[in-house]
């Protein structure tokens, strides 16, 4: 992935519902300006969430979602408007499309009520206005055959996108001109060619704060803290190497990981810390998720189906059962569960993290991510968040 790339988790999730033949493919298509979704005057042609990440004049960098109608029936009708409903987890901005001839029905009324219980900021865009001609107070009147008020609708919401986040992953913890040391193993697991996108995100958000990262293997830290005139202001690892990282580094330079940094660019990571504790009440048969929010190759030693549940299993000495779950398949019960060990969520956006994490403490299930929970099983947890002086308080 190129630095200049928008990852999916970065870019503003904009979905579009509504119930069958209200023309939501169409005003997709219109929308976009591309023919994103299939169209037809047959109920239900659309199936499945269909996802574009695209650049949207005015918005930047967005992502499209078109989502099966929410008054699909039958048993295969219920599993596409259950579909419908976990895109509704991710989304940053909703666009109720309703048949404007026809005017809101209870499937619309019951998706503008979901809207307000989640949060979610939407606009209500009328289709077939060519057929009415009606002005609706509450909406906007559109046209995806003709093409009217698509702009309108475009600006509008564009409004709606939250213009004041100020989330760093690292770049606010250090100065202009300090050097950061990140490690970087390259093993069997490490992508070919490329870093993985935490590591990405964290080398620019310190070049755009002015500091030096200095990156180097875990085989070669030792020489490279030798080489520095100084010591680091801080050093950043691959969790997996936490073990081996923090007998090289001083005590007196803070450490911490890529994982952390993410736990708390995307907002929980005072939830995955005190989630973690909850790894010395496993017992035998207790039952762990471990989640990852993309789907890429396993490799031999994967981190969440062979490094993890290993280390588990070695440090609390219990028959733990492990499951996991990866991209968009995140569990809709949790009660099975006993802890949820999530990965930094670098591809999933901000309010997707969030909605698991509140969904893990609505159903009372003790929710950390990976490198918190690895720093708390080497024993070191309370050093790598020295730097959060606020969390380490509470710990």
């Amino acid at each position: 992935m190129s630095l200049n790339a928008t990852p999916s988790g970065e870019r503003v999730h904009i979905g579009f519902f509504g119930r069958r033949n209200a023309g939501k493919s169409s005003l997709v298509n219109a929308f976009t300006n591309q023919q994103l979704s299939v169209v037809s005057d047959v109920k239900g042609t659309t199936t499945d969430p269909v996802s574009k990440a695209m650049e949207l004049l005015p918005l930047g960098p967005v992502m499209i979602i078109d989502t099966p109608g929410f008054d699909d029936e039958g048993a295969l009708g219920e599993e596409r408007v259950r579909r419908a409903k976990q895109v509704l987890n991710r989304v940053d901005i909703a666009v109720l499309v309703v048949d404007g001839s026809v005017g809101k029905t209870p499937a619309d009324e019951e998706l503008l009520g979901i809207f307000r219980q989640k949060n979610i900021p939407y606009v209500i865009a009328y289709n077939k206005s060519d057929l009415t001609g009606e002005v609706m107070s509450d909406g906007i009147a559109v046209s995806a055959l003709q093409n009217s008020n698509i702009e309108l609708l475009k600006e509008t919401v564009a409004r709606l996108v939250k213009t004041d986040n100020t989330n760093r992953v690292c770049g606010d913890l250090v100065s202009a001109g300090d050097c950061v040391v990140l490690v970087v193993p390259i093993d069997k697991a490490a992508p070919k060619g490329r870093l993985i996108l935490p590591q990405q995100q964290t080398i620019r958000d310190l070049l755009d704060s002015g500091a030096i990262p200095v990156v180097c293997r875990d085989t070669e830290l030792s020489l490279t803290l030798q080489k520095l005139l100084s010591p680091p202001a801080m050093v950043i690892t691959d969790s997996q190497v936490f073990g081996k990282v923090k007998d090289l580094v001083p005590e007196t330079v803070p450490l911490t990981s890529f994982s952390i940094l993410m736990a708390r660019y995307k907002g929980f990571l005072k939830s995955a810390v005190s989630g973690a504790a909850a790894i010395d009440d496993l017992s035998d048969g207790s039952r762990v998720l471990i989640a990852e929010g993309c789907t890429h190759h396993r490799q031999c030693d994967d981190i969440g189906t062979v490094k993890l549940p290993r280390m588990l299993r070695k440090y609390t000495g219990k028959d733990i059962i492990i499951e996991t779950a990866s991209g968009k398949g995140f569990p809709d019960d949790l009660s099975p569960y006993d802890l949820v060990i999530h990965c930094g969520g670098c591809m999933l956006n901000e309010r997707e993290v969030q909605y698991r994490r509140g969904f893990a403490a609505d159903s009372g299930v003790p929710f950390t991510n990976y490198g918190t929970a690895l720093a708390y099983m080497q024993g070191i947890l309370k050093r790598t968040l020295s730097i959060f002086p606020d969390i380490l308080n509470k710990t």
